[in-house]
């Protein structure tokens, strides 16, 4: 499938979700040479369509490096709206509460907050980023979002003091697994949260900032233990990859040792016995 604007041209590559009257793909701008990827929302109804208009209604006026729709238009029955794409490493998958240290959940924390308040998204579609849990986390600990949300569920009456106390119920479920340690902030955001106190991201960042545990020096086999725990993945895919080639290794040799009787590359250790010097071992 192809969609195209007047300065992009996008070919589906993979379908990401579809649901009711829209879908969700991943798409290469075929004008950069397909290197660039994009997140597509082709939406049918036409309701959608206008709160969505409606949400994102000056971000033409912004400068290219602000900007989060990158394009949108419409084609055939289908309204297409054009968002970054940056691979997906969700936070509910990577982020290890149970092995990090307080410290280091409080700052996931912040790195949420941070990146919720210099986002520049309209606070409906910021709601439904949040509601739907599009958050990635990278290795260094930082935040960022994609944007394969269900646009039917958007409500343009959502504001900042939403996004806010979502984004508090989010903080919550990171600092969870600390609660039987006592952690202030845990207990500020269980209280607040269900008082419905929080109004703004500047509130609940300076809860967490003042609430955080003092951070600690490290000695060296900290470090080590905090690098192998951020590296996990990658040091997982290795042994993934290592003991797929030893599965073949060892089949190819359970094969030979079928087929020949014995395994014939051993044979060059084994007749490089037969013979020392100028005497044969075999007599």
């Amino acid at each position: 499938m192809i969609y195209e604007s007047e300065k992009m041209r996008l070919e589906g590559i993979r379908i990401i979700k579809t649901a009711g009257e829209y879908k969700c793909l991943v798409c290469k701008d075929l004008t950069s040479g397909g290197k660039s990827l994009c997140t597509v929302l082709a939406v049918h109804d036409h309701e959608v369509v206008r709160a969505m208009l409606e949400i994102f209604e000056g971000q033409e006026n912004r400068p290219e490096e602000e900007k989060t729709l990158l394009d949108h238009f419409s084609m055939g029955e289908e309204y297409i709206f054009v968002f970054p794409y940056r691979r997906e490493r969700p936070l509910d998958s990577f982020y290890m509460g149970d092995a990090y240290p307080l410290q280091e959940c409080e700052d996931v924390c912040i790195h949420v907050l941070l990146t919720c308040i210099s986002c520049n998204l309209p606070y409906p579609f910021l709601y439904l980023i949040l509601s739907q849990r599009q958050l990635n986390i990278t290795r260094d600990h930082s935040i960022f979002f994609s944007y394969a949300v269900d646009p039917q569920e958007l409500d343009i009456t959502k504001n900042e003091r939403d996004c806010t106390v979502e984004c508090a119920r989010i903080l919550l479920g990171l600092l969870e697994s600390k609660a039987n340690q006592k952690a202030i902030s845990y207990q500020i955001l269980s209280k607040k949260i269900a008082n419905k106190s929080y109004q703004k991201f500047t509130e609940l960042y300076r809860d967490i900032r003042i609430t955080a545990a003092p951070k600690e020096k490290h000695g060296i086999f900290s470090r080590i233990r905090a690098f192998f725990r951020r590296n996990m993945d990658f040091f997982f895919r290795i042994l993934l990859v290592v003991s797929i080639v030893l599965g073949l290794v060892a089949l190819v040799l359970l094969l030979t040792n079928t087929i020949f009787g014995d395994i014939p590359f051993l044979r060059i250790f084994f007749n490089g016995f037969k013979k020392i010097g100028t005497e044969s071992l075999l007599q």
